[in-house]
């Protein structure tokens, strides 16, 4: 049996999108047939609570749970998960300084950093990319990339997309723009799959965000 793939989404602030990338992510990924797990590390617990809003008569797609103790046990509870699941996603804490961030990424297949399009979210991403090089100068297997997040139409927007080429980490053929269905699907404790046609434009980008993903996982799309 194949091990399960590890994809951490990390950030260095908070209002990055990471949370919502994660469960859209987890949504899109369990649609295409993949048992998918999430990991809250996060200490404001946004994953866990987004998948305890779900009604018990249309449960989350992907089973979200807490790591049940500190960061040294991450390896031990990847293992135990993994058993059962095709993909494990990691929503770290918004702090590269944070413990869990760091043992996330250690144990990570894939990396994602959810990028703003705004000046100030550019500069703490620099941070976070500083890292993740570091990480990969010893861990030649990990894979990382930016993914363009809450992407407004606007011609900042796209200025500040356009300087995200100067990054060393490439940017993600995928993007995630500014929609309510995003935030709808949090208040039902599900996906923009589950809105209908006022979720279709959400989920058509959600199914670019998989394919980008299982690229970089080396899955068969």
């Amino acid at each position: 049996m194949a091990r399960a793939k590890v994809v951490t989404v990390l950030s260095q602030k908070g209002g990055a999108g990471k949370s919502t990338l994660t469960m859209q992510l987890a949504g899109g990924l369990a649609r295409s047939g993949r048992r998918v797990v999430v990991i809250d590390l996060d200490p404001q617990e946004t994953a866990l609570r987004w998948s305890h809003a779900a009604p018990a008569t249309t449960p989350f797609p992907a089973r979200v749970m807490q790591l049940d103790g500190a960061a040294e046990g991450l390896q031990t509870c990847l293992r135990q998960v993994g058993r059962d699941a095709d993909v494990i996603l990691l929503d770290c804490p918004p702090s590269i300084e944070h413990v869990m961030t760091l043992a996330a990424l250690r144990e990570a297949d894939v990396a994602l950093v959810p990028v703003v399009p705004s000046p100030a979210d550019l500069w703490s991403t620099k941070a976070v990319e500083r890292l993740i090089l570091q990480v990969q100068a010893s861990r030649k297997g990990l894979r990382a990339a930016l993914v363009p997040n809450r992407v407004l139409r606007t011609n900042l927007a796209w200025d500040v997309l356009e300087v995200m080429r100067d990054f060393s980490l490439p940017v993600l053929g995928a993007a995630l723009s500014q929609r309510n269905a995003f935030a709808q699907s949090a208040v039902i404790g599900g996906t923009v799959y589950q809105l209908g046609r006022g979720g279709a434009e959400a989920a058509r980008e959600v199914d670019k965000l998989v394919v980008e993903v299982l690229k970089l996982t080396g899955e068969k799309v």
